[in-house]
């Protein structure tokens, strides 16, 4: 034990202690120039003082002020802050590692054998055995043999590059989609009963007809399938199998997870010379502000029949309810069609379906010409997506460019970016999105010249009906006009029947006062 007089020897050891044995910094940081006076320290170490520090000199007190007011210095380092294990905790845990490498090892202790053996007793321990000479035990066949052997169209399937899109086994894992497909291929009794196919998500429509196929043929159905996929094409059906034939197909290019359709149906595309044999057989049932294309096998099929497949089609008409309905001939009006007489007799594929208790008015007498296959393919390629750039006519008669798009489920006007000249005085035009089920009507307005032409699109918004005005060639006019028009058919909305349910009402009034007016003015 040492006893020390000196303050300044004190606080140096304290200081010296606590810096050297403090990793994180801190201390110093606490210390330094904060506890030690360096004038004191000065006048502490001249001579006389009596202190063993003072008979170093000048030199010796500059040394001691500046160890005083210093601590030593520190470098950083990439262990700064951590503080390093003991040289006894190093040891220990070495001898633990050695430890458990010797609990992985076995000694084993080599004896010298007592008991003799002779060279045969020691040639049977380890006998030399022929497995060539070893007759096959007859086993039992393996699963995957009695499977090979059962489904030997599997291997010859032609459609197997499609298999690697059935998601039965990713069912859980990745994003696949369930589909009920109709077969129209197959007999009347077999294609009432879908095939359940699930496909994977990023599948294209292409790839679904591939493994559509694919599953057709390994499970045995008849009849046998063409090998080339083009030759089928995925349709839009109903609950009971009945395929849509007032859409397209799907395209063949499209993912499958974009349509939201759960039953599908595959139907062969006619390639063959009887093409046009084939697409014959729609008829065509005019009603009130639309029509629809009936779907036929023969000329066999009774005029009952078609009548229950149009009432279906047509919104809000249920079995045994509502209004009843009959058929007559598009050119015989307010006659009545024999319910139980074929198709074949009528020597007609047009049709209208008229109220019971009510009569086609004097314009449905004029004959219609006869449906043509270009005309049923117009029809149904109507609902594709197709954009015009046209000019849009403002109340002022100044004009807008616009892209206007237009496809079965919607019309979309979007203003043209480049607009420098409407865009100076006037409001620039807003993007307008219509669903179809909110048109009313398409008209052509005038035709002055080939290059210019101006029709209106009339359509419902917020109970009013509002008019929007176009121009364009007339070229472009009237396809936008027939497109619409065809769309306008098939649908049949109701915003389009209180259109023209209104439009007759203003007629009507209009006509019972110019009549009122010309008997006032013959009275007197």
């Amino acid at each position: 034990m040492a006893y020390l007089d000196n303050p300044a020897i004190i606080l140096a050891h304290i200081r010296q202690s606590h810096v050297t044995s403090d990793d994180t910094g801190m201390c110093e940081m606490v210390l330094i120039d904060h506890d030690v006076d360096l004038e004191k320290c000065q006048l502490a170490a001249v001579p006389g003082s009596g202190s063993g520090a003072a008979m170093q000199g000048d030199s010796g007190g500059e040394s001691q002020g500046c160890d005083l007011s210093q601590s030593v210095d520190i470098t950083s380092s990439w262990d700064f802050g951590i503080r390093r294990r003991s040289n006894t905790a190093q040891r220990l845990e070495r001898l633990r590692k050695e430890r458990q490498n010797q609990i992985k090892c076995k000694n084993v202790q080599w004896k010298e054998r007592n008991s003799s053996q002779s060279a045969e007793d020691l040639g049977s321990l380890f006998e030399k055995k022929d497995f060539k000479d070893k007759t096959r035990s007859s086993g039992k066949q393996s699963t995957l043999s009695l499977r090979l052997e059962q489904c030997p169209q599997q291997l010859n399937n032609p459609f197997n590059e499609y298999s690697k899109f059935d998601g039965k086994g990713h069912v859980g894992t990745t994003a696949t989609k369930k589909i009920e497909v109709y077969l129209s291929m197959q007999s009347a009794q077999e294609k009432l009963h879908p095939m359940t196919v699930v496909t994977m998500a990023n599948a294209r429509v292409h790839d679904l007809i591939g493994l559509i196929c694919w599953q057709y043929t390994g499970e045995g159905r008849e009849p046998k399938l063409n090998e080339n996929v083009n030759a089928y094409c995925l349709h839009i059906a109903e609950d009971d199998g009945e395929v849509d034939t007032d859409f397209p197909p799907l395209d063949s290019n499209e993912p499958i997870h974009k349509f939201g359709f759960s039953t599908l149906a595959l139907v062969e595309k006619y390639s063959s010379p009887g093409l046009a044999a084939k697409q014959s057989l729609f008829v065509r049932i005019n009603a009130a502000h639309g029509f629809s294309l009936i779907p036929v096998d023969s000329l066999k099929v009774t005029m009952k029949e078609i009548l229950q497949k149009a009432l279906k089609k047509r919104k809000g008409s249920q079995k045994g309810s509502g209004p009843q309905y009959r058929l007559e001939k598009q050119s015989e009006p307010n006659v009545a069609v024999d319910l139980e007489c074929s198709l074949e007799s009528q020597s007609t594929l047009e049709f209208c379906l008229v109220r019971e208790n009510s009569s086609r008015g004097e314009e449905s007498s004029e004959e219609d010409p006869p449906i043509d296959i270009t005309t049923v393919q117009d029809m149904l390629s109507s609902h594709h997506y197709k954009s015009f750039k046209i000019s849009m006519i403002h109340k002022l008669r100044f004009t807008t460019d616009v892209q206007l798009g237009i496809s079965g489920e919607k019309v979309e006007i979007d203003p043209v970016t480049n607009q420098k000249a409407s865009t100076k005085f006037w409001i620039r035009q807003k993007p307008i999105s219509i669903d179809s089920d909110l048109l009313c009507a398409c008209d052509l307005v005038e035709e002055k010249s080939p290059s210019h032409a101006i029709f209106k699109l009339t359509y419902l918004s917020n109970h009013d009906y509002k008019p929007l005005y176009f121009e364009s060639d007339a070229a472009t006019v009237n396809e936008i006009v027939l497109k619409v028009n065809y769309i306008l058919e098939s649908r049949a909305s109701t915003s389009r029947a209180d259109y023209f349910a209104q439009k007759q009402r203003k007629l009507s009034r209009r006509t019972s006062f110019s009549f009122q007016k010309e008997k006032r003015s013959g009275q007197q």
